[in-house]
């Protein structure tokens, strides 16, 4: 049994102008130890899907249909008194932004302590030095000064490992992280991402690490999951993945990252811009921007078309390069008039 399981995930925001179907059909597993990267452009539904597995989402946000299994455990339904002792001790996330995640009014120590206290039965003294230790675990310089400091009086990198240290107090079996490198330089980011590697060997936890980034995808996680417009287009092991993308939405990804050969030449970015969740189309919701799109693609949406034991994607071009490699035999329906 997986440690995560979500399936047939369908979360809205209910807006004065209609419903918003952020995440529209996710389905995805995590198994212990493993680390899961989810990316896609703003807007596509990524964090969405992390919310609505912690269940913090805004108060216009529900959980309309699906389900999230947590070591068999059903969360969704399974209310408020359930998820306090979920939050946390089982799975803790990582907020993109340190600085308006901690409280400017209170020490890093307090904060420390407060969710050590809140999701353990260690007493103050038993905490503070909990919190002393996990400082220390994640590389912040003297420890015991930090803990009197306020946020601002810490730089970008330092408060970052301090929300690191503060996911991790707990021991959680999954930790979330939500763009975690996004507001920090280079530098300090490859620190991060190194630091959130050894830990994750050390304490054997999984991970859902969530960015638009695919180089941290690639140094970072086992799987990928591909999100356009909240739904997923593409799933599958990274190497699967970064070496045979087979939905056009991530070969355009791949196709928009510099490299070192691309020094003095054009980029080739996606054109177009995200698909209005308002005003969903018919058929593929990437179609509008797609080089390669289909009259197919503008009426119906793609089936999920398995390449291989480690890799899924949902493109008519797959389905059109297996008929015509002979793989896929074309199936003619009887005329019936009507829409063509």
């Amino acid at each position: 049994m997986s440690l995560l399981e979500v399936k047939d995930l369908r979360t809205s925001f209910f807006t004065p102008a209609g419903e918003v179907k952020a995440v529209n059909g996710v389905s995805f597993f995590l198994d212990r130890g493993k680390v899961l990267g989810i990316v896609g452009e703003s807007g596509s539904g990524k964090s969405v899907t992390a919310y609505s597995i912690m269940q913090i989402l805004a108060s216009t946000g529900k959980i309309v249909g699906g389900s999230i299994k947590l070591n068999g455990q059903e969360l969704v339904g399974a209310g408020e008194s359930v998820m306090k002792t979920v939050r946390g001790n089982k799975i803790s996330i990582i907020f993109q932004d340190p600085m308006t995640s901690l409280n400017p009014t209170y020490t890093i120590g307090h904060q420390l302590m407060e969710a050590i206290t809140l999701h353990t039965d260690r007493n103050k003294k038993q905490a503070y030095d909990r919190a002393v230790e996990m400082l220390e675990l994640v590389n912040v310089n003297e420890p015991l000064k930090r803990m009197k400091q306020y946020p601002y009086e810490l730089s970008g990198g330092m408060r970052q490992r301090v929300m690191i240290a503060m996911a991790l107090a707990c021991e959680p079996d999954i930790l979330i992280a939500d763009e975690p490198t996004t507001a920090l330089d280079v530098t300090i980011q490859a620190q991060i991402l190194e630091l959130m590697q050894s830990l994750q060997k050390e304490l054997g936890m999984a991970i859902i690490m969530i960015t638009h980034d695919l180089g941290v995808v690639a140094q970072m996680c086992d799987e990928v999951i591909v999100m356009y417009a909240g739904s997923i287009c593409e799933q599958g092991t990274a190497d699967e993945i970064f070496y045979n993308p087979r939905h056009e939405y991530t070969k355009g990804l791949m196709r928009s990252i510099p490299t070192q050969n691309t020094a003095g030449k054009k980029l080739h970015p996606i054109t177009g811009t995200p698909i209005d969740l308002l005003n969903m189309p018919k058929g593929c919701p990437f179609a509008p921007r797609c080089d390669a799109a289909m009259k197919v693609c503008i009426h119906h949406t793609a089936p999920f078309m398995v390449i291989n034991d480690d890799h899924a994607a949902k493109c008519w071009m797959n389905v059109k390069n297996g008929i015509e490699s002979g793989e896929i035999e074309p199936v003619y329906e009887a005329e019936k008039g009507g829409e063509e």
